[in-house]
């Protein structure tokens, strides 16, 4: 099982990347993007060892509190696939 992760400022946080990016584009005449957020992705590959895929959310779920995300300034959502 793989665990991808997906890890972005929150809203309320200045991107500043991200605005980089979306002036850049609307420089290079790219159009209908409206935003830019950047950020981070991770992907764990799972052992096998957990019970069933709650299991393995609720562990992945606890990395990405605890070690991948600053929480302060920092947001994520989380995709199991087998």
């Amino acid at each position: 099982m793989k665990a991808h992760v997906y890890v972005t400022l929150k809203r309320t946080v200045l991107d500043a990347q991200g605005q980089t990016v979306a002036d850049a584009l609307k420089r290079m005449k790219y159009q209908g993007v409206g935003d830019v957020r950047q950020g981070k992705y991770f992907l764990l590959t799972l052992d096998g060892s957990f019970a069933d895929e709650t299991a393995a959310r609720t562990e992945v779920d606890r990395i990405a509190r605890e070690v991948l995300v600053n929480p302060v300034i920092e947001e994520y959502s989380l995709r199991l696939e087998p």
